[in-house]
């Protein structure tokens, strides 16, 4: 398994995973041609993509989706509580349920539910039957489920959107700090490295940082809070950014079957 960051902030987001011959773009918060373009950068067409999933309806995720959907013909997964907030589409959608992992393709997908201001938000663990990756951004809390779900895995993708004193310091009002910074908002720095000294991380391989406020916070800040928690931990800590995302990350095969394969289970 293998995957990507096309952008990664508030300007827009886009995460690719891909295993076999499955690919799957997690939102995508740019323009049609932004993507096409960030998808050649990537090594991809998106003719090659097998389906489009969307965390929630906020702007900076779903901008693109749309367009990308029908100009592609890709089948498109979300939550009833995010096509509601998506308002009026023609979009052939995937209702997706807590409780409930589906297949696409040779990846199975489970559905975790997170606090964030928007009306069903969902993150997700891809399971290839070989690794488990795990995406979680737009979280205002760290839930007992959160803790549990994104436990044992062998890949993170992980917000570490703000640093309280630049979000209390900064341009935005006070309304806008508070939506940020409370429990229906974002992860700060301190929040993201506590889920991560609260987790089991003897087979995580990699952590890549991401959704990093270009106003709120400094990718140094962020990496020098995670990295304070991870003292021992031999894997690799990384960033994406809005501008650049990451490129292709690999996760190193494991020998058995983490679990039984795509069709048996």
């Amino acid at each position: 398994m293998r995957y990507c960051s096309l952008g990664s902030g508030s300007r827009g987001n886009a995460t690719l995973i891909e295993y076999g011959t499955t690919r799957l773009l997690v939102d995508c918060g740019f323009s049609l041609r932004t993507t096409e373009k960030r998808l050649a950068l990537a090594g991809l067409s998106a003719h090659q993509l097998t389906a489009i999933l969307v965390t929630h309806e906020h702007s900076d995720h779903i901008s693109g989706v749309e367009r990308l959907a029908q100009r592609y013909r890709l089948p498109v997964y979300m939550t009833a509580g995010t096509r509601y907030g998506m308002g009026a589409t023609d979009l052939p959608i995937h209702e997706i349920r807590f409780g409930q992992s589906f297949d696409i393709g040779e990846i199975r997908v489970t559905p975790v539910p997170v606090p964030h201001d928007a009306r069903e938000p969902s993150q997700f663990i891809f399971d290839s039957g070989y690794h488990r990756l795990g995406l979680l951004t737009d979280t205002g809390t760290i839930t007992p489920l959160i803790t549990e779900m994104y436990s044992g895995l062998d890949a993170l993708f992980l917000e570490a959107n703000y640093d309280p004193h630049m979000l209390a310091s900064g341009p935005y009002p006070r309304f806008l700090q508070a939506r940020v910074g409370g429990a229906l908002g974002h992860l700060s720095n301190q929040q993201a490295a506590g889920l991560l000294a609260s987790i089991d991380t003897s087979s995580l391989q990699q952590i890549v940082i991401g959704h990093i406020s270009e106003k709120n916070n400094r990718p140094e800040l962020a990496h020098e809070a995670l990295s304070g928690v991870l003292d021992g931990w031999d894997g690799r800590l990384q960033l994406a950014v809005q501008n650049q995302g990451l490129p292709w990350q690999e996760i190193t095969e494991t020998l058995q079957p983490i679990t039984a394969s795509i069709g048996s289970r």
